[in-house]
């Protein structure tokens, strides 16, 4: 099985930094990293450098399956660093259950919940769900939310009609931010390469004051800097430099924006009632 999920990168190379905190061998803790490599816990590839190494790890939490304790002890200890949804071993267990109890709870929100012309009735719903949104801010009706339990937004933040907001593999949403309707956020896609279609995914990050207009679709692995533009029917699946406007296929840099941002963006209010 090689679902997975990004971590970081250069894993290899912060091992003594990780051995010092958990107080085990440096060198114990790289064999069992690459024991972990050679049993598809952990998976390197080629970043944009020559010392660049993207390491993903498995989406699912196998820690019960892992024969060494040191591979186990690392796996751990970088799983629960995952910002995202953490995927149980599914069976008969707890786990699968507290999943599906959660996945039910996700689809009543999109189907029915979602439509309500109440942000306190949708807010509550999500909130309750283990969403985490700040104060003023809204998710307006007929937007799709997927791993509910994974989505942190600040204060006075608003997402437009008609979006599908995935925060499956953790989407933090920060303050002042704008997402307009019909905006796509993805969390993750699938290993082109692997005859099994394995998922691939990855989190996302938008800043303070951001500003993602209609149609634009945000990629996994994805991190718009603040005050940051992505303009209409835009692909981006990299990381957007502060206050930087970006435009058409890959999200290439065509301007800059205006800094100290001090307006409120009131999605939630008088004349947003019931949005």
């Amino acid at each position: 099985m090689k679902h997975r999920i990004l971590h970081s990168h250069n894993v290899r190379a912060r091992l003594p930094e990780y051995a010092a905190r958990l107080g085990v061998d440096a060198a114990a803790l790289e064999a069992g990293y690459d024991w972990g490599l050679q049993h598809n816990l952990f998976f390197e590839s080629q970043g944009r450098g020559p010392d660049d190494t993207v390491v993903h790890i498995c989406v699912m939490d196998v820690r019960r399956s892992i024969l060494d304790p040191m591979a186990r002890l690392l796996f751990v200890t970088l799983f629960d660093e995952l910002p995202g949804r953490k995927l149980p071993h599914y069976g008969k267990n707890w786990a699968t259950l507290v999943d599906r109890l959660r996945r039910m709870w996700e689809q009543v929100y999109n189907i029915l919940i979602n439509k309500i012309p109440s942000h306190t009735v949708r807010l509550a719903w999500l909130r309750l769900g283990g969403a985490r949104i700040g104060k003023g801010s809204t998710i307006w009706r007929n937007t799709e939310v997927l791993g509910i339990e994974s989505l942190t937004i600040g204060d006075d933040t608003c997402i437009g009609w008609h979006c599908q907001i995935d925060a499956r593999s953790g989407l933090v949403i920060g303050h002042h931010v704008t997402v307009a309707s019909h905006v796509l956020i993805v969390a993750g896609g699938h290993d082109l390469e692997a005859p099994e279609f394995w998922s691939v995914s990855a989190p996302v990050r938008i800043d303070d004051w951001a500003w993602i207009t209609s149609r634009a679709m945000i990629l996994p692995g994805a991190h718009i800097g603040e005050g940051a533009v992505v303009s209409a029917n835009t692909t981006v699946g990299k990381k957007v430099e502060p206050y930087a406007i970006v435009a058409g296929q890959g999200g290439k840099t065509v301007g800059h924006r205006a800094r100290g941002l001090n307006y409120k963006v009131g999605g939630k209010g008088l004349f947003t009632l019931l949005h």
